[in-house]
């Protein structure tokens, strides 16, 4: 229903579009500031708001940017049907309501096998893709997890999650030795050859509709190492991935790249970027919990941080780093 309760900027849209007898169904969000609404029309079509805390300049805005890359390439990402950018309104394709993190909970096993090589898929293209249509004029193309970026990641784990979540006061020294272990891991991540990335490719940001993946929330895609985004997605807070089906899909990727030669490598530096792309995570669970309220990803956490104790134990390198971690978080043991 359409009424006083509806936000302004979704009244003001409706208004503009003659949807005046349109119904309004509030949707869950996301850890953005972002708030969704699906509207349906009387006739039975259906469209998403995306509303923005704030106004924005509609042709430079990053999603409409790297809208425009994908829809080049292409992969599936859904379609802008209109803008209210003087009250922060984007008007998006309804895709339903079915993510790849809600079908794995409720379909077969080998129904996720089929849609996870789907979406192993999707990255080989949107790393072969983007390398052919690489053009300034794409946001991505300039920004990139570099040094800074990844030693931004790192600190916001120790600030949110170690620091506000545990409540971890630390002893002299073992703050700026921590720092110190992790930038190494840094360094090693930021100095890797780039592909274009989506940044933030996991189950929650892959949806299911007419039996095929559809790309949501790649405003943020940049320029990172090519095992960024099949951490994201295989080692994905959400959902629990065998060690098994890690690696088949991880030899299912270089296949379709045609680098079945490097699997060992690109595993040790998979495993690398899981470890930093998980305490990142953490970083971003302890703030949605200790600054904004929002308790819901708590129950994410254990998983997470199994993920993480696995890399720790796996490489000798990281010694040093669990050892610091386990003066304050037995988990990591």
């Amino acid at each position: 229903m359409s009424g006083p309760w509806l936000p302004a900027p979704v009244q003001i849209y409706l208004d503009r579009t003659k949807q005046l007898s349109a119904r309004v169904v509030p949707l869950t969000g996301d850890a953005s500031d972002r708030r969704y609404f699906r509207v349906l029309s009387p006739g039975g079509q259906s469209f998403v708001l995306a509303v923005s805390a704030l106004p924005f300049d509609y042709p430079t805005l990053p999603f409409v940017n790297v809208s425009e890359l994908f829809g080049a390439m292409p992969v599936p990402v859904p379609q802008i049907l209109g803008e209210a950018a003087d009250h922060g309104v984007l008007a998006l394709e309804d895709l339903g309501d079915v993510t790849l993190q809600a079908h794995v909970g409720a379909a077969p096993a080998l129904a996720h096998a089929a849609l996870y090589r789907q979406a192993v898929g999707l990255i080989e293209v949107m790393q072969r893709r983007g390398r052919e249509l690489a053009d300034p004029k794409y946001i991505p193309y300039g920004i990139a997890f570099d040094e800074d970026k990844l030693t931004w990641e790192t600190d916001f784990f120790i600030k949110h999650f170690l620091e506000a979540y545990r409540g971890v006061a630390f002893a002299a020294g073992d703050r700026d030795a921590l720092r110190a272990e992790l930038l190494s891991l840094v360094k090693t991540l930021a100095a890797e050859p780039r592909v274009l990335c989506h940044r933030d490719y996991h189950s929650r940001n892959l949806m299911l509709s007419e039996g095929q993946l559809w790309i949501i929330d790649f405003q943020d895609a940049r320029m990172g190492p090519d095992t960024y985004d099949l951490v994201s997605l295989l080692r994905d807070s959400y959902v629990d991935i065998s060690d098994k089906d890690v690696d088949d899909l991880l030899a299912y990727f270089l296949a379709l790249a045609g680098r079945s030669g490097e699997a060992e490598d690109f595993r040790r530096r998979f495993d690398e970027m899981a470890l930093q792309r998980n305490l990142k995570a953490l970083g971003t669970f302890g703030y949605q919990t200790t600054a904004r309220g929002n308790t819901v990803y708590i129950q994410y956490i254990p998983r997470t941080l199994r993920y993480a104790r696995q890399q720790l134990h796996k490489y000798p390198r990281f010694a040093a780093l669990q050892e610091l971690l386990v003066r304050y978080v037995e988990e990591f043991r």
